[in-house]
């Protein structure tokens, strides 16, 4: 079975709606969503589960969906637009897939990319939902 990690953005108001929808349109790997908190804004809240893309997935099924990867050591949630910001800045400008990141000082966070450039997001789990 291939697997793709995804990360659905919602609300502690959403929260409920979205794992619905989360739940009936993917197949859900490993039966859990960790529902992850911003640090910096505690209603914003991250969903994050393994689907099943042995058939395809379709990201936008669900609003605010993005695909994800991860390094287990440092719990550090990213993007690889996001890695590559990390990498230049780190690096001097320069993007090389050698470079070593230093994973320890993104610890518990997740890094994405937007209209200003890297945003990192300070975490913490919110909650674990079992899926039946």
């Amino acid at each position: 079975m291939k697997t793709q990690l995804l990360a659905t953005f919602t609300t502690k108001e959403n929260l409920e709606d979205i794992v619905n929808d989360i739940t009936n349109l993917y197949i859900i790997v490993f039966n859990k969503v960790y529902v992850l908190q911003n640090e910096n804004n505690i209603n914003e809240l991250i969903c994050t589960y393994n689907v099943d893309i042995e058939n395809g997935v379709d990201y936008s099924k669900v609003k605010g969906t993005i695909s994800l990867h991860r390094k287990k050591h440092s719990n550090t949630l990213y993007t690889i637009n996001a890695l590559n910001e990390v990498i230049a800045n780190l690096n001097n400008g320069v993007v090389d897939s050698k470079f070593l990141v230093p994973w320890e000082n993104f610890k518990n966070t997740l890094l994405v990319t937007n209209s200003d450039g890297l945003n990192r997001i300070d975490t913490r789990i919110f909650k674990i939902i079992e899926i039946d």
